[in-house]
């Protein structure tokens, strides 16, 4: 496996790891070095695979040296003014050019012989490209979409002839792939005629089937410091735009929530914001920022909330066709969801065989997030319990990680018998 970090956290890719070793596969993954480490590979064995850390080429020095004139005529061309998108275009082909195709290539001659070289994301694909092209030909090639990379993230932005030279790279690389992992049928649907690839498994991104109830504590409202009593509505993950931070913000000002505090656990570049509206009289206090807490900790965290709000507003299409970690992390807690209602959310949460799994709102609506949020709030002890009862059965039954990464693990059994 391939993936351009230092896979000290990344939950999907240590456990899908985690599920071929238990099928009876020798896995390697190969990532990033960790900041700081020595330049050489590094190698740690961890629960029955091994990780290699390969570092990143040395080429940003050299690139500055060769664009600065192609920059300074930019900047005087503009008569003094920022760069042009030209200009930035070129940075951040560079960037793909020479430092993830860079290392790609480190990445591969690593590799060595295998029978399956699977790429996580755009990043890691084109390392497994050239992993099968130097060491064996006739080996199969995953390609794992964790997202709708050429509509999100850092691509968001980008000149439009940049972001069509990187969606020329994915159709390339993904022509040698057998077989497309992703995370959600929505994202199934989009990538399937894009790339023209036929085999394509959905692998929800799933915690752990809980083995017992993860309780209700106190955890949340001890380190935020909220009222006895007072009803918890809690955002997790990452802070970054898109997320509808401000958006859920405004919301808690709608009638019927003033009791209620709005706690954001994660960090990102909406951590200023997030600061920021804390700090806003008009919230009373009511807001509140945690730091983030270790992956395996999350659920427990969660389950000291009332409620997970996940606004997700439709910037792209990779957010609008998304189905959350989030989401599934609240189900294993027993917590209900107040979603954006967009496809992904509404085919999990409005219509689950055995009832909603929580409310749904137009997430670019403050008043509609507030009326989603108070729905819940407002259920007597009774429907409350059944409501919990029924987010912790489709996390057992349906929404778990032993369900979804059983279809993987049928993918490379049928890769290993040529299928």
């Amino acid at each position: 496996m391939f993936v351009r970090n230092d896979v000290l956290v990344d939950a999907r890719v240590l456990k899908e790891a985690g599920s071929l070793r238990d099928a009876g596969y020798d896995v390697t993954i190969i990532g990033i070095s960790r900041p700081g480490a020595p330049r050489e590979v590094e190698r740690e064995p961890r629960d029955g695979f091994t990780i290699l850390r390969v570092p990143l080429p040395r080429w940003r020095r050299w690139w500055r040296w060769l664009r600065a004139p192609w920059r300074l005529w930019s900047i005087v061309r503009r008569r003094g003014g920022a760069p042009g998108s030209r200009m930035d275009g070129l940075d951040w082909v560079a960037m793909w050019r020479f430092g993830n195709v860079g290392w790609a290539r480190a990445a591969a001659r690593e590799a060595g012989p295998a029978d399956v070289y699977h790429g996580h994301d755009l990043t890691g694909l084109p390392a497994a490209v050239l992993a099968r092209r130097m060491h064996r030909p006739d080996a199969r090639l995953v390609y794992d979409s964790h997202e709708l990379f050429i509509v999100s993230g850092a691509t968001v932005g980008r000149p439009a002839w940049a972001v069509d030279w990187l969606a020329r790279r994915e159709q390339e690389w993904a022509a040698e792939v057998d077989a497309l992992v992703t995370v959600s049928n929505g994202y199934a649907d989009h990538l399937r005629p894009l790339l023209g690839i036929e085999r394509v498994v959905v692998v929800h991104n799933c915690p752990p089937r809980p083995v017992v109830d993860v309780p209700h504590s106190e955890l949340i409202r001890d380190a935020a410091g909220i009222p006895a009593g007072a009803p918890i509505v809690l955002y997790h993950g990452g802070l970054r735009a898109g997320r509808g931070i401000r958006e859920l913000a405004e919301a808690m000002l709608e009638p019927g929530l003033e009791p209620a505090h709005l706690v954001f656990l994660g960090f990102g570049p909406g951590t200023a914001e997030v600061r920021e509206l804390a700090a806003q009289p008009r919230f009373a206090g009511r807001i509140h920022l945690l730091d983030p807490v270790p992956p395996m900790d999350v659920v427990r965290w969660v389950a000291s909330a009332d409620i997970a709000a996940m606004a997700i507003q439709a910037t792209n299409r990779s957010y609008y066709l998304s189905t959350p970690n989030k989401m599934f992390e609240a189900f294993a807690a027993g917590v209900p969801v107040a979603a954006s209602d967009f496809p992904g959310f509404r085919s999990i949460v409005a219509d689950d065989p055995d009832g909603p799994l929580g409310e749904l709102c137009d997430p670019a609506d403050p008043s509609s997030i507030g009326r989603a949020i108070r729905a819940l709030i407002e259920l007597s002890p009774e429907e409350r319990a059944d409501l919990s009862a029924r987010v912790r059965k489709a996390a057992r039954e349906r929404w778990n990680w032993e369900t979804e990464s059983a279809r993987l693990v049928e993918l490379y059994a049928d890769l290993e018998r040529g299928k």
